[in-house]
């Protein structure tokens, strides 16, 4: 193929050895170089492309920690707090009471059929005032077809009557931690944990496997990304049932389809042999734009929720202790299996008890099956402390951390979940960087919006939605803030040697800015504008889209 060099105002490489540039040669869809165009010239004919001289180049962003559920919530009604644009690039005002919870989900009922469930997702009602919605408050929808509303955490989801009974769930004499009895005796409509939440799921028709392997699950997704300015992504978790895998595979094998999706395996229990032969006959058939292979754990549930595990003294106000997704005895033997059979591993770990068992049960299982450089990593470990972040170093693991909770929960988090002290030190990116840590930084999407320029955002500044900061001690640099969104991401993929940096031999994956995030105030960073991406040598534009 022909050499495309494209120009720039200024090209951000995150390449040490030639950390600036104004060109970058592509063929093949790899970068042949940067530099400047004299120097690219070297390499042959060519043509120069100007439609970016006057924007900004780096390396498309990558998203360490998200979800193609992100792409599937789209189809139901979002009725979170805060603002949030959907794939279009349409805005969607935030819910400020359960009053307008309500009556957004009545609305959205009105054009849809009688033998439909409702469904919302995105509520949050610790901002509302309340820390708990009860099947009565949701009865108020609609009292005769089910309705459920999934927490933005996605731990939890609040069902009506009509939904429980639906998922036989309304009954006396249930004894589960997953569904919280009332005064009655009956479940108050409040649902945690996967083995109560995904039957619950499934009565309901929502089947998230086969929903994120559909292509407008996909195409949604990938058009977020492209307003993001991200060239590839993560699906953390994923059931990846064989029949969602052709359209998976079809779909992003696409000539315009301009995301690289690593997807999971999610992992929630049985045998970790079974897992680690389905991840090693998925990593088989991965391709550029899909790969496999690597499993999803999850030791705990959400912090904002109360069913996160916390050491010792708990939560701040008193709240029981949260739920094991996967006992401590689980994750050693899971954690063993799949250091065993060379499968990377992601582990999800909010509480600090949660992060001590993982660090516990690594410990065992690199004594028995020592492997160098295995990167398996923990996600969200929000609340650990020093003491954790020296010892994850010390087995080899790297973090990814969720720094976009300091902004949406931080004032939650200060006031009713773990006190001012704990929160002030939470995704603690200062710390592990100085411990040795490979640091990346996240969304969670659909948890929080995807975007990493609003990620790094926030691991600079660590604001809270209400402008107090949590934390200064624990600000990164911008510098340190855009390489956790390039090369530290890739780095805990196993996909620092193909992208994350702008330099010869990469995949050519550039995001292109309006305005130079080294270069503005720390405090615009997350109003960056962007422009779209390139993935694979060709540009896509968000206003394309």
């Amino acid at each position: 193929m022909s050499i495309r060099i494209f120009a720039a105002r200024r090209i951000i490489t995150m390449n040490p050895a030639r950390p600036y540039a104004t060109h970058v040669a592509v063929r093949d869809g790899r970068v042949l170089g940067a530099g400047s165009l004299a120097e690219l010239q070297g390499w042959g004919e060519a043509r120069v492309d100007e439609q970016f001289a006057n924007k900004i180049l780096m390396p498309g962003l990558v998203e360490g920690h998200s979800h193609l559920m992100e792409g599937a919530l789209w189809a139901y009604t979002y009725v979170g707090f805060h603002d949030r644009v959907d794939p279009d690039g349409r805005t969607w005002p935030g819910a400020r009471s359960i009053d307008e919870v309500i009556d957004r989900l009545r609305e959205a009922s009105l054009g849809q059929t009688d033998d439909l469930p409702i469904i919302g997702w995105g509520f949050d009602p610790i901002h509302l005032g309340q820390a708990r919605c009860s099947r009565h408050d949701l009865d108020r929808v609609n009292s005769t077809r089910p309705v459920a509303v999934w927490h933005a955490s996605l731990h939890i989801v609040n069902a009506n009557t009509a939904a429980l009974k639906l998922a036989d769930y309304l009954r006396p004499g249930l004894h589960h931690p997953g569904l919280p009895l009332g005064p009655d005796g009956l479940p108050t409509g409040e649902v945690k944990g996967p083995d109560t939440m995904l039957p619950l799921a499934a009565r309901l028709g929502q089947d998230w496997g086969l929903m994120m392997g559909k292509p407008e699950t996909l195409k949604r997704f990938a058009r977020l990304c492209v307003l993001k300015g991200v060239t590839t992504a993560t699906d953390l978790a994923n059931p990846l049932p064989e029949e969602a895998l052709p359209d998976m595979f079809a779909t992003s094998s696409q000539p315009g389809f301009p995301t690289r999706i690593v997807s999971l395996l999610r992992y929630l229990g049985g045998s970790p042999e079974a897992a680690a032969q389905r991840a090693t006959e998925l990593r088989a058939r991965s391709t550029d734009r899909l790969r496999l292979g690597m499993i999803k754990i999850v030791a705990d549930g959400s912090i904002q929720g109360f069913s996160a595990r916390l050491r010792w003294p708990g939560y701040y106000r008193g709240q029981a202790n949260g739920l094991w997704y996967l006992a401590p005895e689980q994750i050693q033997k899971a954690l063993s299996c799949f250091l065993e059979h060379g499968i990377r591993t992601h582990i999800h770990t909010n509480g600090d008890e949660a992060t001590e068992a993982v660090l516990d049960a690594m410990q065992t299982a690199l004594a028995r099956h020592p492997r160098p450089g295995h990167r398996f990593t923990l996600q969200h470990c929000q609340l650990a402390d020093a003491a954790q972040m020296r010892r994850a170093a010390e087995l080899g693991l790297c973090v990814n951390l969720f720094a976009n909770h300091l902004y949406y929960w931080g004032e939650a988090h200060y006031a009713q979940t773990v006190g001012p002290e704990r929160a002030s030190r939470m995704n603690a990116c200062r710390t592990a960087l100085d411990c040795g840590l490979p640091l990346a930084i996240h969304s969670d999407a659909p948890i929080t919006p995807l975007g990493p320029l609003f990620t790094a955002w926030c691991a600079v500044n660590r604001q809270t939605s209400s402008g107090r900061v949590l934390g200064e001690a624990e600000r990164i640099s911008v510098p340190e803030a855009l390489r956790a969104i390039t090369l530290g991401a890739a780095y805990t993929l196993g996909l620092d040697g193909e992208i994350g940096s702008i330099e010869t031999g990469k995949r050519a994956d550039f995001a292109v800015l309006e305005d130079d995030p080294e270069q503005v105030a720390v405090q615009a960073l997350k109003d960056i504008r962007v422009t779209g991406v390139v993935a694979g040598g060709e540009p896509f534009m968000a206003t394309a889209l």
